[in-house]
């Protein structure tokens, strides 16, 4: 996770929600990626999705059997989609996210019984660094609003 936190503060330094992802398989980091959705002028350039596309062409194959991802914040509907279409093996993130989380806050769709692939799932590692570095970004975010507004 720690690992994550640091693609985390890659996106804080770009402007973008800290966000990072990692993915990990036979003990290698074979993808990373952090939020950049702004920067890309791309919706779909979330923390999970860049760490997958990167693990993806890698290895040269959309399938990412026997691995682990790690994120910073609990996955949105689009970004666990996206893990069950790699086959990820597992799912380890830091911080929930009661809006749009689907693992455990906002929804779970995992277990909902419709999908052909299952994520083993472990939450709340390093849960305090992670959603700390959310909300100091966030704060810092609203005081510059503040200190910008007339």
């Amino acid at each position: 996770m720690a690992l994550a936190l640091e693609q985390a503060e890659k996106a804080w330094g770009m402007n973008e929600v800290p966000v990072g992802a990692i993915v990990v398989r036979n003990g290698e980091v074979i993808g990373e990626g952090y939020n950049q959705p702004i920067s890309t002028h791309d919706p779909s350039a979330h923390a999970e999705i860049m760490a997958l596309r990167n693990a993806a062409q890698k290895v040269n194959n959309y399938r990412l059997p026997g691995s682990t991802l790690y994120v910073t914040l609990e996955p949105c509907t689009m970004c666990y989609g996206a893990m069950i279409h790699a086959r990820i093996e597992s799912l380890v993130f830091g911080a929930c996210e009661p809006k749009a989380g689907v693992v455990c806050s906002a929804d779970q769709i995992g277990e909902k019984g419709y999908f052909n692939h299952r994520i083993k799932v472990v939450k709340g590692v390093l849960e305090s660094r992670c959603g700390g570095m959310l909300s100091d970004f966030f704060k810092a975010r609203r005081a510059q609003i503040k200190k910008a507004s007339p």
